[in-house]
This record gives structure tokens, C-alpha cells and sequence, in this order.
């Protein structure tokens, strides 16, 4: 087990460090970037629903799993829960259209690395993942063909966290993760300025911008989960993050270019910076708004399982000066989403595809994100199979793929409609490390 997690450590840090751009969304140009976490591949397969809880798969939405209740008999002797590792990654593929044209882009990203460790009544995770990306290169192109504005963005927010739960009783579990957020924003425009014949001026003038974003995060998680009939199981969930404040330091560079027509290249003449702190605006602080969830699912446990969940975020409070522009605004955001899974046989020694996890689900989104007094609004389909990959004491890892079909945005008011298509995979790892001697 432990040879496995270095080499999959290796590749996924190895593969990172070459991937695109974690997201290509014009969307992203408006606030800290499109919010990256939607949970585990698991979790995403079934509509973003986070609702069920087992002890064999990592739940980064809620710290509760962290102690989830203990697995039968088979393969653990009745003994210990496993030590969970999880990693994964996705490949996206987006076309985007609006009333002016059509596009297609593409972007791979790395989307999280996460270990839960079981300690008694207590459990113990920790974990680094991507929460918001920006990523974008817009033209803004005038009745005459011509470039008026252009702009271009990259970076994010990351987070790394750690978290403890505790069973209160055989039914009712509860975490909280400490989460500290991080990372940076960078963006350029360029305001084309033109000769009254339609020549390109020579010289141009860019306005580079620089964010870097640092503070700290909490996120409570209640679980409860009981035996409603002698085959039926109830699960209910919730979720609560309070709002946090992020430190953002600020700058900001105007440059003279000069732009070759023929290439696209930028070639610097002279900088000068800003001086940011005149304006109030060197150092700002940014809200992360509070977010709730709550959901509900009932299922025959290690057969089927079938739940909703909603989440609400106040991202109407959300505000940064250094963020703001004049055609945006924010509305507090939520999300429905409804979902399951479904297995054949979970421990059938003959016929794989008896123990394989067939999962799907839908979900209904409002980002908060408003543009021209246009809601931008989600959709999303998506399915999933979680393939067994363990022998013995690793019978329950496996590895699952998951599939995400849906649109997001609009083309009213020339805005645009991105029609995206995620291909998401991702390893669950589990073994006992923990074991009790016996004596014959």
C-alpha cells in the first residue's frame, strides 16, 4: 500500500506540474475565478450530492466522514475501519458560443490529494485541492471587425486543510475542517487605441494586475445515519462555513507595448507601477461568503442509495474594491443536486462487473454571479463507475471515472454560453494499517 501511494504521489505531482490552465472559462474573469471544488469524482458522479457517507471513500465536502461507522466483518475481521487515500484529476472540453461567434477550448486540471485516518472515535484528514481557477483570453471586437479591449487572466485560489471528526454516537457523527486558503490572480487588459484612418496606433498601453490571497477557512459537518426498516437506511447531512476574510496584496503596472499585428506578440517599452496605496487599494480584504448545505438519502446499505442535497452560499456579501467592475454584480448562489449509486453484488467472488458502483445524478445551479442584470445559471448531468482494484486487505480501493455533460451562462445580452463536457478520474485507496494482534 504504501509503495502505491509514492508512486501515485510521483505521477499526479509529476502530471500537474505540466497541465494547462485549470480552467478556460470566460466566466472566470469576474470575482476570485470559477469555483474549481465540487468534491470528490464520487460525489461529482452522483449530481455534486454529498450526502452518503461510508468508511471506504474519502468525503471532502463533510468533515463528519472522517469517522464514519465501521465496516462489516468482510474483509476486516470486524476489527479496524481502512486508511483512505484519494487523488484525482479532470480533462475538460468547453465549447463556447454567444450571438457573435463560437469557440472550443480545453483544459486539464489536478483537483485534489486527500488521506482520512481512523482514530478510535475520532478520525483525522487532510488534504490539498484547487478552489477556484482563472483562466481566460478575451477579445472584445467592434461592429467593424476591429479589437477594442482585450483581456487576459490566470491563477487561483488553493487550499489546503485538515480536519478531525468524532462519533458522538453509533448514529450521529460530527467534523470540522481548518482550511488555510492561498494563492494568486493575475490579469492584463489593453484598450486599443486607434488613428482616425482605422490604423493600429503604435504604441499601446497595458494595465497589469496582481493579487495575491492568503487566509484562513472553517467548515462544520454533521452526520446522522440510521436503519429506518430491517433493509432500509436513512442518511441526513448538513454542512456550515462560516464567512471568512481573505488578506489580498495589490498591485498594479501600466506598460507602453508595441503589438505585432502579424503574431500577436507584446514587446514592452517602459513600466511604471501604480501607486495603489494612495487609492486605499494596496492591501484589501476579501470576503468568502458562508455557504449551508443540507441533504437527505435513504438505501439499502452496500446496494443502492438514492438522495438530495442543498446548498445555499451568500455570495451577495462577497467584495473585494480591487475586484470591481461596472457591468457585475453578485447574488447569493445555490445548487440542487440529486443523485446515487447502485451495485450488483458488492462482495460477489465471481463476475467483476457484479461489484462495480454504477452511479448517476443532476444537478441545478445558481453561480451568483450576475452580468448585465443576467443570472448566470448551471446545469449538469452525470454518470459514473467506481471500478474495484484492491486484493486482500485492499479489497474495497478502486478506481472511478466519471463523466459531466452540461452548460453554463447564457447568450443573451452578447454574453456567453459555455457547453462543457468533463471527463474526471480519480483512485480511492484503502488498507488496514492498524492491526490487533492475535494470539492462537
Amino acid at each position: 500500500m504504501i509503495k502505491r501511494l509514492i508512486v501515485v504521489c510521483i505521477a499526479i505531482i509529476s502530471s500537474s506540474a505540466f497541465a494547462q490552465q485549470g480552467t478556460a472559462s470566460p466566466y472566470s474573469f469576474y470575482g476570485i475565478g470559477t469555483l474549481k471544488f465540487k468534491g470528490t469524482v464520487e460525489n461529482r458522479s452522483m449530481g455534486g450530492m454529498g450526502v452518503y457517507l461510508d468508511s471506504i471513500h474519502v468525503n471532502l465536502r463533510n468533515p463528519a466522514a472522517y469517522v464514519g461507522k465501521n465496516v462489516d466483518a468482510f474483509p476486516y475481521d470486524g476489527e479496524s475501519r481502512p486508511v483512505k487515500f484519494t487523488v484525482a484529476g479532470t480533462m475538460s472540453d468547453t465549447k463556447l458560443k454567444s450571438n457573435s461567434g463560437e469557440g472550443e477550448t480545453n483544459s486539464s486540471t489536478f483537483d485534489y490529494i486527500a488521506l482520512s485516518v481512523p482514530m478510535g472515535k475520532f478520525g483525522f484528514g487532510f488534504g490539498l485541492l484547487p478552489y477556484t481557477a482563472v483562466g481566460y483570453k478575451l477579445d472584445d471586437i467592434n461592429d467593424d471587425g476591429d479589437i477594442e479591449n482585450r483581456f487576459r487572466g490566470e491563477g487561483g485560489l488553493n487550499r489546503v486543510f485538515a480536519g478531525l471528526g468524532y462519533q458522538i454516537s453509533e448514529k450521529l457523527g460530527f467534523g470540522v475542517d481548518f482550511s488555510y486558503n492561498f494563492g494568486n490572480i493575475q490579469n492584463a487588459a489593453i484598450e486599443f487605441a486607434y488613428t482616425p484612418e482605422g490604423e493600429l496606433v503604435q504604441y499601446q498601453t497595458r494595465e497589469d494586475n496582481r493579487s495575491d490571497l492568503s487566509g484562513l477557512s472553517l467548515n462544520f459537518g454533521l452526520a446522522y445515519k440510521t436503519m429506518v426498516s430491517e433493509k432500509l437506511e436513512l442518511s441526513a447531512t448538513a454542512t456550515y462555513a462560516p464567512q471568512s476574510k481573505l488578506s489580498s496584496e495589490n498591485q498594479r503596472f501600466y506598460n507602453t507595448i508595441v503589438i505585432n499585428t502579424t503574431t500577436n506578440v507584446e514587446g514592452t517599452i517602459n513600466t511604471s507601477e501604480a501607486d495603489l496605496e494612495a487609492d486605499g487599494l494596496k492591501n484589501t480584504k476579501l470576503n468568502l461568503p458562508s455557504r449551508f448545505s443540507l441533504g437527505a438519502g435513504l438505501g439499502k446499505p452496500k446496494s443502492w442509495f438514492v438522495g438530495a442535497e442543498y446548498t445555499l452560499q451568500n455570495t451577495s456579501n462577497f467584495s473585494n474594491p480591487i475586484f470591481s467592475n461596472d457591468v457585475s454584480t453578485f447574488e447569493n448562489a445555490s445548487q440542487v443536486a440529486i443523485g446515487g449509486f447502485y451495485i450488483p453484488d458488492y462482495d460477489a467472488f465471481s463476475g467483476y462487473f457484479k461489484r462495480v458502483v454504477y452511479r448517476a445524478g443532476i444537478n441545478f445551479a445558481n453561480t451568483g454571479l450576475v452580468i448585465k442584470d443576467e443570472s448566470i445559471k448551471e446545469f449538469g448531468i452525470s454518470f459514473g463507475l467506481g471500478l474495484p482494484v484492491g486484493r486482500g486487505d485492499d479489497f474495497f480501493s478502486n478506481a472511478n471515472f466519471g463523466l459531466e455533460i452540461g452548460k453554463r451562462g447564457t447568450t443573451n445580452k452578447n454574453l456567453v454560453q459555455e457547453n462543457f463536457i468533463n471527463f474526471n478520474i480519480s483512485l480511492s485507496l484503502n488498507s488496514r494499517w492498524f492491526r490487533q494482534r492475535k494470539y492462537n
